[in-house]
């Protein structure tokens, strides 16, 4: 067993703490997991969550340097912790709720070094919350002890983090260790840093509060209002703008349709200059018909009795482009977006072109 040179008292204490580490392995087990679960439950993203027992000779070191502040091994409420890094500010907080409900806090020894964030101070602050695992969530006659044992979970955001890690490597404690110059460029990093770390904030509310705007017009059918993107072609997928159409398709032979995903047909939605919803609208409405001949074309002398949902945008997509002029060209590029890059492509747009030669919006 080394041995760390400390003093009597320390000694009993390290011992102490040798005895006790199964007690504390179980506990980092019980609370990692409550942790875990409750975490996915409520649907949030982190950025890493790490848990960590104190090793001996860190424990050591720090019973060196100040161990007669501890008159007993619970005194020091760091020998268990848990770090957890969110992406956002207001997701620190979140973390904060759901630990309260889950354990009880020291509030005495807990400490928000985001509130004691002074103007001219440096560096990023983190949440340290002190906690006990209480009985009516966990208890286990094999480790009675372990209710009693109080743990920390430190709670920051990832560049607080970085701020942090770099720091500590680079070893800057102070203004008065570090010259002048070195700390005036560390803090104006600082300040930065803690800028960009309220800029996410600010811009993943505004994109949220779009996104609910954006989708509240689609689903009033203000659709000139809602301009063509990701989140708004989701949302007006959702209303399945085109099963009157697929279903028209589909009882050419009596085929069974089956779910696709038409997300795919947005970059083709937007090289064809379709812009807000209500061109979407015009596009199905004034190419429905055609779209429905090709169909009819392509399906009356066959058997097919699966389709997929995507039968009738591909449709719809392809007579737009024959009928602006597109040409072979037109359609390779439509099958290699929503099919990739393949040589069979070309040959798919040669039969697409022959089958829609028969048509009549092809001779107007």
């Amino acid at each position: 067993m080394e041995n760390y040179g400390l003093d009597l008292h320390g000694e009993m204490l390290l011992e102490e703490f040798r005895a006790k580490l199964p007690l504390y392995e179980k506990l980092q087990q019980v609370v990692f997991n409550l942790l875990t679960n409750r975490i996915k439950d409520i649907g949030l993203e982190l950025n890493s969550m790490e848990s960590r027992i104190k090793a001996e000779k860190s424990l050591a070191g720090k019973l060196h340097r100040k161990g007669q502040k501890y008159s007993s091994l619970s005194d020091i409420t760091d020998i268990f912790g848990i770090r957890i890094i969110t992406f956002y500010n207001e997701d620190v907080d979140r973390i904060a709720s759901l630990a309260e409900t889950i354990f009880d806090i020291d509030w005495p020894n807990s400490v928000d070094k985001r509130k004691q964030h002074k103007f001219d101070s440096f560096g990023y602050n983190s949440l340290h919350y002190i906690c006990t695992l209480p009985k009516h969530l966990y208890f286990d006659p094999s480790f009675p002890e372990i209710n009693e044992i109080r743990f920390e979970i430190q709670m920051r955001t990832a560049l607080q983090h970085v701020w942090s890690a770099i720091q500590h490597d680079i070893g800057y404690k102070s203004e008065i260790e570090t010259p002048m110059e070195y700390h005036r460029s560390l803090s104006r990093l600082a300040g930065l840093l803690e800028l960009a770390d309220n800029e996410f904030s600010r811009i993943r509310t505004a994109i949220t509060d779009y996104r609910r705007r954006a989708q509240k017009l689609v689903m009033s059918g203000k659709f000139d209002k809602v301009e063509l993107d990701g989140d708004t072609f989701r949302s007006y997928l959702q209303m399945r703008p085109f099963d009157k159409l697929n279903q028209k398709i589909a009882a050419i032979t009596q085929a069974e349709l089956q779910n696709a995903e038409l997300m795919t047909y947005l970059p083709v939605l937007k090289m064809m200059k379709l812009d807000t919803l209500a061109d979407v609208e015009r596009f199905i409405h004034d190419n429905f018909d055609d779209a429905y001949q090709l169909a009819l074309y392509q399906l009356g002398s066959t058997d097919i009795d699966i389709l997929s949902e995507t039968v009738g945008l591909q449709n719809l997509c392809i007579v737009y482009l024959l009928k602006m002029g597109s040409g072979k060209a037109g359609l390779i590029h439509l099958f290699n977006t929503i099919n990739g890059k393949r040589e069979q492509n070309a040959v798919l747009a040669d039969l697409v072109l022959e089958q829609a030669s028969h048509l009549s919006f092809m001779h107007k």
